[in-house]
């Protein structure tokens, strides 16, 4: 058991800064698109120092963690009989399609990476600061479903999920009005 609760340590604290660098990566992309609008030499120059910025928080952290956190998960899952006991619960289940759309959230990331490291805008900042969202929904539901387990009324926690979308939603829509109003 000792040597399970160092695998999920060392899980936990890549799962973090996986987190951490998906939540700081697309807020860069904010600025990028918004360096993009500048006039020059100031836009050359923020674009510069923000792929700078990008690419090291992008290949240093945010793909280390999110490589490392996939190994020990996996290994807990796969080579400990906890781990073994749990892919058999439900509750592990629906976890695991979390991690999935997690998966693909990273990889529209990448994506959007690669377009500003070339310096193609395809989405605006208001894009950017809702797909930031996408991340916070997701951990929440995989918290939520790792503490609660079993305890976890499944109507209860999908229409939960939606309201704490529709509340990031509404936020974020006051947040855009308020922006607009200092701007003016």
């Amino acid at each position: 058991m000792e040597y399970y609760n160092y695998l999920k340590s060392l899980h936990l604290i890549f799962v973090i800064t996986w987190f951490a660098g998906l939540f700081y990566i697309v807020r860069l992309f904010v600025y990028q698109i918004e360096a993009a609008q500048k006039p020059s030499p100031e836009k050359e120059i923020l674009q510069k120092q923000y792929k700078i910025m990008t690419y090291r928080l992008w290949y240093i952290i945010t793909w280390p963690s999110a490589v490392l956190a996939s190994i020990f998960a996996f290994w807990m899952l796969l080579f400990t009989d906890l781990g073994q006991a749990w892919l058999k619960m439900p509750w592990m289940h629906v976890k695991l399609g979390f991690v999935f759309v997690l998966y693909l959230y990273h990889g529209k990331c990448q994506q959007i990476f690669k377009q500003l490291q070339n310096d193609e805008v395809k989405y605006t900042t208001n894009f950017m600061r809702l797909w930031n969202e996408g991340a916070t929904i997701i951990l929440f539901a995989v918290v939520f479903l790792v503490i609660l387990k079993n305890a976890v009324n499944w109507i209860y926690g999908v229409v939960g999920i939606f309201l704490f979308s529709l509340l990031i939603m509404l936020g974020f829509k006051f947040y855009k009005r308020l922006r607009e109003r200092n701007q003016s």
